[in-house]
């Protein structure tokens, strides 16, 4: 899709259709003249009568007449002036791309003035905004080979209009950022909604790889041989499995000192899950191809930085495995040795995730990380108590999460801090090993963090479960169907703002 800047009077705009976002307030505004102007109805008791309020994600679509150059004026309501966010504005344009789609047309224009609250940068609006419509027409459907005339098309292009000249640099800056954003956030989908006939570990570094050639990123791919020498015995339990080789990717962008300590992001990378041999229940088994959401938020990140070419150093780790039940796969009673050194009890194989991560958090040391941030679909506990709005944080830095939480706040990208006490820590103590991988029902995203905080105490750290978010059952706004690619936004956004 391409999205450019148009500079003239928005009401002579030649389009299929021209979106205009209403305040809840606001409806009695301008644009009621200007509609009078262009069809020669008053639509005052439209308002009067409620059918349009203006409340959030509220739509009204009006046709002009063959005559007009502007065939359809599309108003979103954007709900009160005084409450407006970044991720209501991002979701009532996301909505209102999804209906504009569903007219089969394939451009359309926003008044982007209409969007603009007091205080807000245009920068940030047309940022917000291209966010909002280029992840509303994300599509993955690849191995669809029928009925493709059935489909809704793409958008081609977007005019962003404006009558003031002077915004046209503000407007394309925020076109800009928006767009590589997204490119990284959909490359991170298309990894997650990828099959897992298709998907190995293997795949996933090779596609990791192809994209650092692309974005000037240092890759480094340890097989099956080196992850042995580096003692890795967590992963490569996990791991034994599948016939499909384990690989720990490991991605490098260098926008400051080569010198300076990195930040380090770490990314559950399980192409599919069946649980081992304490197996899924078959129901929605098909879904545990994106368990390595995390893994892919990682890569689409250092995409992003690399394209918005941020001054920082930044590492990526994904360690990638595949998790089946087999006559060689770990059994529920062994006990794994750590690349730290520390031993694991096993007693759930389908806690697999944090085994990985635990071998991933020791290598990510070696680097004298200025700080280390996981992201891992890790546990069912964190849906049950968050649902699907929000992922949990937790870590042994205050700094460090509120900024995530502040972060996720801007980007759409919530958390929720969840408590790290000491209390917990007896959950996860084993009788026979240093550590065991489950500690059973009770508080079972925490007592997960507590076991990665055992293998990340060197640094400042913080763990982000993104069970519930990663992927999407309904459909809405922005989000399709699928995977999400939920974290890339958010990382971005704090390495954007990460202070000295």
């Amino acid at each position: 899709m391409k999205i450019q800047v148009q500079i003239g009077p928005v009401i002579e705009k030649k389009t299929p259709c021209l979106l205009v976002g209403i305040f809840e307030e606001e409806t009695d505004s301008t644009w009621t003249e200007s509609i009078f102007w262009l069809t020669g109805r008053n639509l005052t008791h439209i308002f009067q009568d409620k059918e349009f309020t203006g409340k959030h994600q509220e739509t009204l679509l009006l046709h002009m007449g063959s005559e007009k150059a502007c065939l359809r004026i599309l108003l979103v309501g954007l709900g009160k002036e005084k409450e407006i966010t970044p991720e209501k504005i991002r979701r009532a344009v996301g909505s209102a791309t999804g209906l504009i789609k569903g007219m089969k047309v394939s451009a359309f224009a926003v008044d982007v003035a209409s969007f603009i609250s007091e205080g807000a940068s245009p920068t940030d609006i047309s940022q917000v905004l291209g966010e909002g419509i280029l992840l509303a027409d994300y599509r993955f459907d690849r191995y669809q080979t029928e009925n493709a005339e059935e489909k809704p098309p793409l958008i081609d292009y977007v005019d962003f209009c404006a009558q003031d000249e002077a915004l046209e640099h503000d407007l394309l800056a925020g076109i800009g950022l928006a767009q590589s954003v997204c490119e990284a956030v959909f490359f991170s989908r298309d990894l997650v909604n990828e099959p897992g006939n298709v998907k190995s570990p293997d795949y996933l570094a090779q596609q990791a790889r192809a994209m650092a050639e692309k974005a000037g990123l240092k890759c480094t791919i340890l097989g099956k041989a080196e992850l042995e020498k580096e003692g890795m015995g967590a992963l490569l339990g996990v791991a034994q499995g599948s016939v499909r080789e384990p690989r720990l990717i490991v991605l490098e962008y260098v926008g400051a000192d080569p010198d300076e300590d990195p930040v380090v992001l770490v990314g559950k990378g399980v192409v599919f899950d069946s649980g081992g041999i304490s197996l899924k229940p078959a129901d929605k088994m098909d879904e545990m191809k994106m368990d390595m959401a995390g893994g892919a938020a990682v890569i689409g990140a250092l995409l992003a930085v690399s394209k918005l070419g941020l001054p920082q150093r930044v590492v990526g780790i994904i360690p990638a495995v595949e998790n089946l039940p087999s006559g060689t796969a770990i059994r529920p009673g062994d006990i794994l040795t750590s690349m730290s050194g520390k031993t694991i009890e096993i007693l759930n194989t389908d806690a697999e995730g944090r085994l990985i991560l635990a071998d991933a958090l020791t290598y990510a040391a070696r680097y004298n990380p200025r700080l280390v941030i996981d992201l891992a679909t890790l546990t069912g506990a964190c849906i049950v108590a968050l649902g699907h709005e929000a992922s949990a944080v937790l870590g042994n830095n205050r700094e460090l999460i509120g900024s995530l939480i502040e972060s996720g706040q801007e980007t759409g990208e919530r958390l929720w801090e969840f408590p790290l006490w000491d209390d917990y820590t007896e959950l996860m103590k084993s009788e026979v090993a240093d550590v065991k991988n489950s500690g059973g029902r009770p508080a079972g995203t925490i007592s997960a963090a507590v076991f990665l905080k055992k293998f990340a105490a060197d640094y400042k750290w913080a763990h982000l479960d993104i069970a519930g978010t990663a992927w999407e059952y309904k459909g809405g706004h922005y989000r399709p169907k699928g995977g999400t690619g939920f974290g890339v936004r958010l990382l971005t956004h704090f390495l954007q703002n990460l202070k000295d």
